[in-house]
């Protein structure tokens, strides 16, 4: 398999993803990796780079604050572009950046190209959940408004992801809503509950309340865009926020900091189960290739976890599997 790498994408480009590259190609022989960006960058950082690490120029870079449609039609030699379209023109099996989510995004429309019968591709990343199984939500941020029918595709689409990539047989699908009864929520809640009972395919186990998403209530998690961008937002700040307040806590004295060198080991599991790096990154389903959106601030670590992340996914035939649910053929 071959995985190109929007090297020029993300906070700490490129440094980040050259090193994540060159952790992941160390690990995996078997998969070539593409680092898609200037050369003459990314030339002084691997010097020392194996032979299933190559190097694919690109002149431009699109930046977190261009405007995602003018910036993929006008930047056509940009980083992102060139490895999308490699993506859809059969060079690589995948394409992971950290770059502009809604540029990632409309290159995947417009370059990589939506898969038939699905209407708008979601993000889909694993929030962690206190059992350590984890909740697929999407849609966390492609799209900001949806349409009921995008929420039962996106119900299908998740439910096909985890079953494939994670073994689950029967995946629990949820819709997050501000109550558990059928009757809550807004207009877009109530006509999609309906919908999501009478899906074929699926295991709809009904509304989920936000404060319940991290208990386990199910393996998927339903919503549009904009509520669940801030479900994730708020998530990602209140986990960062306690671990600011341990750390203050256990500085206060030498008892205090005694207590800490002993809980040492368990607070670092807990900070890793709650840290995005350790999951890489998140599909966009919905589309025709596999497109793997990794976090802005991504470091090595979590380069490195995304290209585990896109081998598992192509392994298991990920985007082909979700084409045949989807087309029926």
């Amino acid at each position: 398999m071959l995985i190109a790498i929007d090297a020029m994408g993300g906070d700490n480009a490129p440094e980040c993803n050259v090193e994540g590259a060159l952790a992941a190609a160390a690990e995996w022989s078997d998969t070539q990796l593409v680092l898609v960006g200037d050369e003459a960058r990314l030339a002084p950082l691997l010097k020392n780079r194996p032979s299933n690490l190559t190097v694919r120029h690109a002149g431009e870079v699109i930046s977190s604050d261009e405007e995602p449609v003018k910036a993929v039609r006008r930047k056509k030699d940009s980083s992102m572009v060139v490895a999308g379209r490699m993506v859809r023109e059969g060079e690589a099996d995948a394409m992971i950046s950290s770059g502009n989510t809604g540029a990632l995004m409309t290159t995947g429309l417009l370059v990589v190209g939506r898969m038939n019968g699905i209407e708008r591709p979601a993000l889909a990343p694993m929030i962690p959940t206190l059992d350590d199984v984890g909740v697929l939500a999407l849609d966390l941020g492609a799209n900001m408004d949806a349409k009921p029918q995008h929420l039962a595709q996106y119900a299908l689409m998740g439910s096909i992801y985890r079953s494939k990539v994670h073994g689950i047989a029967k995946p629990r699908v949820g819709l997050l809503n501000v109550g558990t009864e059928p009757g809550k929520g807004n207009e877009l809640t109530k006509e999609a509950y309906p919908l999501l009972e009478a899906q074929p395919g699926i295991h709809f186990v009904g509304n989920v309340e936000a404060r319940d998403v991290l208990t386990g209530a199910c393996d998927v998690l339903v919503c549009d865009g904009f509520a669940g961008n801030i479900l994730l937002k708020t998530l990602e700040g209140t986990a960062g926020a306690m671990f600011s307040l341990l750390k203050e806590q256990f500085s206060k004295s030498l008892k205090t900091k005694l207590g800490a060198a002993i809980l040492m080991p368990e607070l670092r599991s807990l900070k890793g189960k709650m840290d995005y790096k350790e999951h890489g990154g998140a599909p966009l389903l919905g589309l025709s290739g596999l497109v793997v959106k990794g976090h802005g601030s991504s470091d090595g670590n979590a380069v490195k976890n995304a290209v585990r992340q896109a081998r598992i996914a192509l392994q298991a035939g990920l985007v082909p599997g979700i084409s045949k649910e989807i087309s029926g053929k």
